[in-house]
């Protein structure tokens, strides 16, 4: 049994992750860390200033944290000092919280992941492929999330930009305007927030007169909470260093049954 305390716990996420782990036998959340401690009742909840306190007095054999960059580097911090394994899905990190995850890893082991979705890994795995078979083809990425994500373009686009990068010289490009041809080297990342969309990720390949599309949608938001249990599961017990989704999944354990675990029929 893994017990957990999940940082960001008043969010939409936090409340995933914890409906997640209340249908799971392998984990168990003991202590919540939020803005608002009063509106969870499942668990103990103190406040982010407590943050420390909290994992000292509760300890969780992992603590999750999707919240805010400041948020991720308080907890980074947090996590450090009391000796806490750390999983990360907050995105548009920013120096001050890579650096807070930096220092962590040296202490404890850290996972960051920006999408926790299987089939994520599996588009990244299939990209692969497509961009080794298919040179010189325009390449363009194109994401959908709902209104109140901060972050833009999302951390999963990022992360399918570098993999592209990784076969090619990339030149991004945030939509376009006015008239120009398009480079060589371009790839257009196009991001559309609206409504309450889970999260759409779309990569284009497009030349020779064929168009290659390979997708991704997550239609609840307990695909991640249940990925980013995975994870921490994973994680209780790894050595101090810095780890990825793409770790777990590598891993005979990790790589087992899917987890469905907290998707809702909604």
């Amino acid at each position: 049994m893994t017990t957990v305390g999940i940082h960001g716990i008043t969010g939409q996420m936090g409340d995933a992750l914890l409906g997640a782990a209340a249908d799971r036998e392998d984990v168990t959340a003991v202590v919540g860390i939020g803005p608002d401690p009063g509106a969870v009742e499942a668990v103990p909840t103190e406040t982010p200033a407590n943050t420390t306190r909290a994992l000292a007095e509760h300890t969780p054999d992992v603590v999750l944290d999707f919240s805010t960059p400041a948020g991720t580097a308080t907890v980074a911090r947090a996590a450090a000092e009391t000796e806490t394994p750390l999983v990360v899905g907050t995105t548009g990190l920013d120096e001050t919280a890579e650096t807070a995850l930096a220092d962590a890893s040296t202490t404890v082991p850290v996972l960051v992941g920006a999408n926790f979705a299987r089939g994520i890994q599996a588009l990244l795995g299939a990209l692969d492929v497509a961009l080794e078979s298919l040179p010189g083809y325009d390449v363009e990425i194109l994401e959908t999330h709902h209104r109140r994500k901060q972050d833009a373009p999302s951390g999963t686009a990022e992360t399918i930009l570098d993999r592209v990068a990784e076969h090619r010289p990339v030149q991004s490009v945030a939509g376009r305007e006015g008239t120009r041809p398009r480079g060589d080297d371009e790839v257009g990342v196009l991001v559309r927030r609206a409504g309450d969309v889970r999260g759409e990720h779309e990569v284009v390949l497009a030349d020779n007169d064929e168009l290659l599309c390979l997708t991704h949608r997550a239609e609840d938001r307990g695909v991640f909470a249940a990925g980013a249990l995975d994870a921490a599961v994973w994680l209780d017990g790894q050595q101090p260093d810095r780890y990825t989704f793409a770790d777990v999944l590598s891993t005979p354990n990790g790589a087992g049954g899917r987890s469905t675990a907290g998707v809702s029929e909604s």
